[in-house]
């Protein structure tokens, strides 16, 4: 179950209240009169279920009341109501598969946008895998993969084109179009100072590195697995269930290639730069695809969810 709060003027508080009442799937509806002063007016409380909340947040935004009010939602881990689980069994579908829109939308936002912390993660997760490439240690490539937080606006960019956000488009290719091209110039100047230190060798980097030489070979398994990495990256940011997000981070090598990529370049060696780009592109092209449909799908089975739902009871629920 979510929780959400609405602060509405007293002259709308009963729009807001036939508004939660007309959406099956909510329950504990409390208004707290006159309790509002910033902005002043009610307070009104209640419960729905997941995987009805998209489309009360929905029907919350097109009455306007985050312009003349507001709206919060927390998840609220625990409720011990038969009400409740009345509520969540006239919803449609499942909880764990519910997608909501407005959380998805905001928290792509947030790991989208180009900031110096992001900057710093892509670029030390390049730098440990630049360490990775040299050394041929694949549990160094393992890291650098879970420390990367590309996937942030790479799963914008996905929610961007199925949602049709421009300026959240803008934002997600702003962060990786920047983001990448700093994390290997920084790579590339470290890969000339570790070496500069005796630590890297051009020798060592020529050699064979079973353990990581697929980083620069790509092939028809490059596009595959960055496919379904990206379908449950989605999955898992839809679903509410974050800590798959860590085995999606270690199944694609993007920040590798990106490293790999700039330690060739540094040391002139345009074969593999070329073959790290290539697994690079076809990487990230495989999670948008894949992260696109998969959002596309969710879209059209919960739209077929709601229009095979009745409406509820005049009781309300």
């Amino acid at each position: 179950m979510l929780h959400v709060r609405m602060l509405t003027p007293a002259d709308r508080t009963e729009e807001v209240v036939a508004l939660v009442e007309g959406i099956t799937g909510t329950t504990h509806l409390a208004v707290l009169t006159g309790a509002a002063r910033d902005p002043r007016g009610d307070v009104v409380l209640c419960d729905v279920a997941r995987e009805a909340a998209d489309e009360l947040l929905e029907a919350l935004r097109a009455a306007g009341v985050p312009d003349w009010g507001a709206v919060s939602v927390d998840d609220t881990g625990l409720t011990l109501s038969r009400r409740a689980d009345a509520a969540e069994e006239a919803a449609p579908g499942e909880g764990a598969d519910a997608i909501v829109w407005e959380s998805l939308v905001e928290e792509t936002h947030e790991e989208s946008t180009l900031t110096f912390t992001f900057l710093a993660f892509l670029t030390l997760a390049t730098m440990l895998a630049a360490c990775g490439v040299i050394i041929d240690s694949a549990i160094l490539i393992v890291g650098a993969m879970a420390v990367g937080p590309e996937f942030g606006p790479l799963a914008g960019l996905c929610t961007a084109i199925v949602r049709r956000a421009p300026r959240l488009a803008r934002q997600s290719l702003a962060a990786l179009l920047v983001g990448f091209p700093v994390a290997m110039a920084v790579t590339g100047g470290f890969s000339l100072l570790m070496d500069w230190l005796g630590l890297f060798h051009e020798a060592r980097f020529l050699a064979d590195r079973p353990q990581t030489a697929f980083i620069w070979q790509p092939d028809a398994f490059s596009f595959i697995v960055a496919f379904l990495a990206g379908a449950a990256g989605i999955l898992s940011l839809t679903s509410a269930k974050s800590g798959a997000l860590i085995g999606v981070a270690i199944s694609v090598t993007t920040v590798p290639a990106a490293a790999n990529a700039a330690v060739a370049l540094s040391y002139g060696n345009w074969t593999e730069t070329r073959g790290s780009a290539v697994q690079l592109g076809l990487n990230l092209l495989g999670i948008v695809a894949a992260g696109t449909l998969t959002l596309l799908a969710q879209n059209w089975f919960w739209t077929k969810q709601r229009r095979n739902t009745p409406p509820p009871s005049p009781s309300g629920a």
